[in-house]
């Protein structure tokens, strides 16, 4: 599909493309919101700290950047989201609606990763568009992802602190993959989210893979919101920047400048869940009941073959996945037990992929 990638500035959105773009999409353009007069908007669903750099997105990826204002706030605070006057998801819809007038796509990615509440409106937004949704970032283990993040050469640096633990005068202006093992250890002492979900940081991606240019920030503002002695808040207005380029990089494409590059697509992510499971399943059968250690395979055997290699995983074009060579126990609840199990844990951990499921299987 053609996707357009909203994008904050901060290393989740920046990810997000980049999961697009292994998955078989193409961004082919950029969309931002931001505040007027202001350097950082109270917001329940942008990201605005930063916007002053955002400009540079364009060049540095290489196509066009479509940007609004935000004149609404935040009036439908509810779970379910229908379309209000004033709200501030009505900017983001006028926002896509005129890219739309402007460029062909049939999908939106954003970097939402757990905020229900965002992830609710801009589906609601898309569905209004006509477009598909993308959060390949949604409800993944934050501690793995930003780990993965750091891994595949998103280079970020902190530009907001916000949380007991975090110190703006000392914090503000390291790279992820810097503070990255000081927030393992704040999340074990005080519970804070890895990727900061919890409005604890905020970052902004100064270069990665799919970037044809690095953004160089020259000058920066420290300003001190709040010099509370256990949770202060302070952030960075990035005042100068500008751009450095990367010979060579133009020439290839987006998905072939992934080459080489450890992102971990769905269907990677949905074998790792499937082997676990199938491992955990497999393993419980020595404390079985007599009557279930007898096991039926969910893909047929045949006895001149090599012995059973295990879980087998396939994407089609339509992006739908398939599994087989799952093993459940012969007993009335064992079948039903273990893809039950299988579809329970995908669900918690790739929602995103799993909206709905059907289930066809043959027994020998």
């Amino acid at each position: 599909m053609k996707v357009v990638a909203l994008i904050s500035g901060g290393k989740d959105s920046c990810y997000s493309m980049m999961q697009c773009v292994v998955e078989g999409h193409e961004i082919v353009a950029l969309a931002n919101l931001r505040p007027e007069g202001k350097d950082e908007l109270d917001s329940y669903m942008y990201q605005t700290v930063g916007h002053h750099a955002v400009e540079f997105y364009a060049d540095a990826m290489g196509l066009p950047l479509y940007r609004r204002l935000i004149k609404g706030s935040s009036v439908a605070v509810a779970k379910d989201y229908e379309p209000h006057k004033g709200d501030e998801v009505e900017d983001l819809y006028e926002l896509l609606k005129y890219v739309k007038e402007k460029v062909e796509f049939d999908g939106v990615a954003s970097g939402a990763i757990l905020s229900d509440y965002q992830r609710v409106r801009v589906e609601n937004v898309c569905a209004r568009l006509a477009v598909t949704s993308f959060s390949f970032l949604w409800r993944r283990d934050q501690s793995n992802l930003l780990a993965e993040m750091i891994e595949s050469g998103v280079e970020a640096i902190v530009i907001k602190v916000a949380a007991m633990g975090l110190d703006p005068r000392k914090h503000l202006g390291k790279r992820i993959d810097e503070i990255y093992p000081y927030m393992i250890k704040m999340q074990d002492k005080y519970g804070l989210n890895v990727c900061g979900e919890g409005g604890e940081y905020e970052t902004f991606t100064i270069d990665c893979p799919l970037f044809e240019k690095r953004i160089i920030i020259d000058h920066t503002e420290l300003v001190i919101h709040s010099d509370d002695a256990f949770a202060p808040v302070g952030y960075l207005n990035l005042k100068e920047a500008h751009l450095e380029e990367k010979p060579g990089v133009s020439d290839f494409s987006q998905k072939e400048r992934l080459k080489g590059v450890p992102v971990l697509r769905s269907l990677d992510t949905i074998s790792q869940i499937v082997e676990t499971v199938s491992s955990e399943i497999t393993s419980s059968s020595t404390c079985c009941a007599p009557e279930e250690e007898s096991l039926w395979s969910l893909r047929p055997i045949d006895p001149g073959l090599k012995p059973d290699p295990g879980p087998e995983y396939c994407k089609d074009g339509a992006g739908n996945f398939s599994v087989s060579g799952l093993l459940a126990f012969k007993s009335p609840s064992g079948l039903k037990a273990s893809v039950g199990e299988l579809m329970d844990k995908l669900k918690c951990e790739q929602p995103s992929l799993v909206s709905s499921c059907c289930v066809t299987f043959r027994v020998d």
